[in-house]
């Protein structure tokens, strides 16, 4: 068993010095821009592809805007004829309604570094006439602003989530060693992960965005430290009755091997269920989170046991746990739990699943219907703050047209149908191959709610002239939005379905899982209805966009199962001997602490996403964190004991267990 350990710890160190550098790289195979992630059967996206017809090169807009309070100056305007000439762009356009603004269309290569294209096109703005207020935004600049916003994922997040982690292992354990040897286990799952991603994303095999590449991070350091949690705690567990370690860490590898398999495949399970989306991007994070947790699972099982088989009880030095000594978790804090449900269950599961109803009644309150894409960003940004410029002193879609291809035979009653409610103009662009390019310029900002409502309208009225569609960047927002709507009401159902039959097949039972899903779904409409409320009146958000509750539900149904699963593997185990009652009571009082633990771990990596300036991220990072504690606290450690207290042994039904 030595030479064993030995061997895949000369492995694991080989293998992480390979894939280690490769968390830092995913950024190079990270796809941001929204458009290519809708599926061809979007009908902005088949307008994307008619639009080739009539461009000779593929292009992706930026525009600069000028601004001067009183007017601009002669200077002004000589300044950008001279940017107008160096960038190649459009003519100069002025302002229709006042002399304080004017604007210059580029058009950017997207097969070039687009962030690299916009910042050198901000680069060369500078040095504008004293006082001129020279801003670049447009769709190629929010693209740009977005992939600045998500470089903080290679450094920084890993840093907060790892200093997080190793300062709850601390308290914990209160040993300086195994903080170590838990966040290496989680760095080296965080390799493999990020090598098999970026294989994968590389070789077009799936699609990775920055918000799937900081979820990996988090979910990866979190669920390899969860599950070295439940290992180490079950080896401290043996070290007390076995005075080999070996025979220690064999006993408490076979004792944790299949919650900790059951959770990591439920996980998988769940999130691969993602697959079924429309979307590309929710679809690629199923297979980039499912390789996370497979990692994680890997590395657990098989280098951290090396690690503790070598260390021995000096891993807990110096607080090692001494053979023969007594157990504490069953007459410490989690003691004194488990006999206050033996004490009062019914009153105990009534009450929990009363305070969880009452945060379920705000989840009306949810606002799930889409932001603007400039809601996106949490801090001052350049693209925003050029877009509002132009939404003073043009018609909000600027820029950004509506794009409609129709039958060059019935040009002329599209555009009399286009000129809806929120247009402010319509006119032909081109003619390719017995086909006509029409633009529409929106009075709304092109990311704005108002102005997915006009393209909505001009569809309306349009469908049926021929085979007119509309496209252009407003209308891939409606139909993201749309997509991911459809998306939320395909998956939830699938992942409940997944979850029930994996929790049937492991703890051979129909009520059990059936009770189990209830409490988690309960927790989830409790948390999202709590979110609301913090969402609306405490940081003031504009909304949410629709895939937040899907993303939401995934993560917090399947992690949530996790600690159900921890808790009730042990339970059933216990129950063999001592009865259901008695085996609750046991099993609650011998996982408390570290099923506890477990949870603020994830729940303090999960909030780290919040560093990063994203709202959907800084959503996600609220959702899941307070729903993990939700869970940890209140329904695994008071609400499904209760249950299983009070009803007894039939919750094992059809089972003959008892």
């Amino acid at each position: 068993m030595r030479v064993l350990a030995g061997v895949l710890l000369v492995v694991w160190l080989a293998l992480g010095g390979f894939t280690g550098p490769y968390a830092g790289k995913l950024s190079e195979v990270a796809e941001n821009d929204s458009s290519a992630f809708l599926p061809n059967s979007a009908e902005s996206t088949q307008v994307a592809e008619l639009q080739k017809k009539f461009q000779r090169e593929e292009a992706i807009p930026a525009i600069v805007v000028v601004e001067r309070s009183g007017g601009l100056t002669e200077d002004d305007k000589k300044y950008l004829a001279e940017q107008a000439k160096g960038f190649q762009a459009s003519p100069v356009i002025p302002a229709p309604n006042d002399n304080e603004a004017a604007q210059l269309v580029v058009l950017l290569d997207p097969a070039k570094d687009v962030k690299d294209s916009v910042f050198q096109l901000r680069d060369g703005a500078r040095g504008a006439p004293e006082g001129l207020t020279v801003l670049v935004t447009g769709p190629a600049a929010q693209v740009a602003d977005l992939v600045e916003a998500f470089g903080g994922i290679d450094g920084l997040l890993l840093v907060v989530a790892a200093a997080v982690v190793a300062l709850i292992l601390l308290v914990v354990y209160r040993s300086p060693i195994l903080p170590v040897v838990v966040l290496v286990s989680a760095v080296f799952a965080l390799g493999l992960a990020s090598f098999v991603v970026y294989l994968l994303a590389k070789n077009d095999v799936l699609a990775l965005n920055g918000q799937s590449q900081g979820i990996l991070s988090i979910l990866v350091v979190g669920a390899a430290t969860d599950y070295a949690l439940l290992l180490v705690s079950r080896f401290r567990e043996e070290l007390r009755d076995s005075e080999d370690r070996v025979a220690a860490i064999r006993a408490a590898w076979r004792g944790t091997i299949e919650p900790i398999a059951a959770s990591a495949g439920t996980v998988i399970l769940g999130v691969l269920c993602l697959l079924f989306s429309d979307l590309d991007s929710n679809k690629g994070l199923g297979p980039v989170a499912a390789i996370g947790i497979g990692a994680a699972l890997i590395t657990t099982m098989t280098f951290l046991p090396a690690v503790l088989a070598l260390l021995g009880r000096a891993a807990f030095w110096p607080f090692a746990p001494k053979f023969g000594s007594g157990h504490p978790e069953t007459s410490g804090l989690w003691g004194r739990t488990a006999n206050f449900v033996r004490s009062k269950p019914r009153a105990i599961w009534v009450v929990s699943t009363l305070v969880l109803l009452v945060g379920a009644a705000f989840l009306p309150q949810l606002k799930a219907s889409g932001t603007a894409q400039s809601d996106v960003f949490l801090t001052e940004v350049e693209s925003v703050a050029g877009q509002e410029v132009l939404s003073r002193h043009f018609p909000g879609g600027t820029g950004s047209p509506t794009i409609i291809i129709a039958q060059e035979a019935e040009a002329a009653e599209v555009l009399r149908k286009a000129e809806v409610d929120g247009v402010a103009e319509v006119r032909p662009a081109g003619t390719a191959d017995g086909l006509v390019s029409i633009q529409a310029t929106l009075a709304d900002a092109p990311d704005s709610d108002a102005a997915v409502a006009t393209v909505q309208r001009i569809r309306d009225a349009v469908r049926g002239t021929g085979e007119a569609k509309v496209g252009g960047p407003t209308a891939t927002l409606l139909d993201t939005r749309t997509t991911s709507e459809h998306d939320r009401t395909l998956i939830i159902p699938i992942v409940l379905v997944v979850i029930f039959l994996i929790l049937a097949v492991l703890l051979r039972s129909l009520l059990a899982p059936l009770l189990l899903i209830a409490t988690v779904v309960l927790s989830f409409a409790a948390t999202m209805g709590v979110s609301a409320l913090v969402f609306n009146h405490v940081f003031d958000f504009p909304g949410s966009d629709p895939v937040v509750p899907l993303f939401g539900f995934v993560f917090l149904v399947a992690l949530g199962i996790d600690y159900n699963i921890f808790l009730m593997t042990r339970v059933r185990e216990e129950t063999r001997r001592l009865g259901t009652v008695e085996g609750t009571i046991r099993g609650l009082s011998l996982t408390g602490g570290v099923i506890t633990s477990a949870g603020v771990v994830l729940a303090a990596t999960f909030a780290a996403l919040a560093v990063l300036p994203i709202l959907f991220l800084t959503q996600i990072a609220f959702i899941v964190a307070f729903g993990v504690l939700l869970d940890t606290l209140l329904v695994r450690s008071l609400l499904v004991p209760a249950l299983s207290v009070d009803i007894g042994g039939r919750i094992w039904w059809p089972s003959k267990l008892r």
